[in-house]
């Protein structure tokens, strides 16, 4: 059974094939750019892609969409993450962010997989906190601001595919397929 990771992030898919691979799953890259819509929220912009790619893909797919949400701007960025961070980045957070005393934030990742039938959706969610300046050379997005436990994700490197909201989104995903194999 092949399965497809839709994205054209060459480090999201080489993170997915390694957490599959810990199930026994096979996963193969089909990198394509497609069309993100906006939208209220992670699960409806996860899903709606998905409904899109039907039929263009032939097989079983899953794709992902991530965002961060901070408390203190009423879970801004959330949904818009990818517009927000292309526009304003990290700064503009940061300076969003400036005298703000409540820093808490969590990112969450949404996995939509279309099983040649229907769309089932996956999520993961990590609690951290918007750092004071970025620090950290690894990762991408808001990793260098996004601080859990005392380091932010672009500190940990590798460490960070053990903990993020990528990595609990996807064991959902896997495991709900390690139980139904064919």
């Amino acid at each position: 059974m092949t399965i497809y990771f839709v994205t054209s992030n060459k480090a999201k898919f080489e993170e997915a094939k390694k957490i599959a691979e810990e199930y026994s799953i096979s996963i193969e890259w089909y990198n394509k750019k497609y069309i993100e819509i906006q939208g209220n929220s992670l699960e409806e912009i996860a899903k709606r892609s998905a409904k899109m790619l039907i039929g263009e893909i032939n097989g079983k797919f899953f794709i992902e969409d991530s965002g961060l949400f901070i408390e203190a701007l009423n879970g801004f960025p959330g949904p818009y993450s990818s517009y927000v961070f292309k526009t304003i980045g990290n700064d503009g957070i940061l300076k969003l962010m400036k005298g703000v005393k409540n820093r808490k934030a969590y990112f969450m990742a949404v996995v939509a997989f279309y099983d040649g039938k229907d769309i089932k959706i996956f999520k993961g969610f990590v609690q951290g906190e918007i750092s004071s300046e970025k620090r950290g050379e690894k990762g991408f997005g808001f990793d260098p601001i996004f601080l859990y436990k005392g380091r932010t994700f672009a500190e940990m490197g590798e460490e960070k595919n053990k903990v993020s909201h990528r990595r609990r989104a996807l064991e959902q995903l896997f495991s709900y397929i390690a139980k139904f194999r064919e």
